[in-house]
């Protein structure tokens, strides 16, 4: 078990476990948001290896996490405004179904010369 360090002696006092071997008291950024968490700031306790050590990922506290924060009205509106900005032609300034390819800066239309 090369991972296992549940002290951290070989890991710079990092508590360090292989992959699928962590505590269930601890949880990733990812497996805290599916549970309507985040780390709320609080420090890593500890980390995974896998693939000889190229990948980690870093473990939270579940206890110690915070709720997730929801956005307010005006950032639900401010994002609606951006969305709607990639899907607007700026060459013929039609709101499309989809983003416009920042690669040619226009849609689809107005590539094959479709539209005006």
């Amino acid at each position: 078990m090369r991972f296992y360090d549940p002290t951290g002696e070989r890991h710079g006092g990092t508590p360090t476990y292989p992959f699928r071997m962590a505590p269930t008291d601890l949880a990733t950024r990812r497996q805290l948001r599916q549970q309507g968490l985040r780390p709320g700031g609080q420090q890593i306790a500890a980390q995974i290896l896998w693939r000889r050590g190229d990948r980690v990922a870093y473990l939270y506290r579940i206890d110690l996490a915070k709720p997730k924060r929801e956005a307010t009205p005006a950032q639900h509106a401010a994002i609606s405004k951006a969305l709607a900005a990639r899907r607007t032609c700026p060459k013929c300034d039609d709101l499309k179904d989809y983003y416009i390819p920042t690669r040619h800066g226009m849609c689809s239309d107005c590539l094959t010369g479709g539209a005006a």
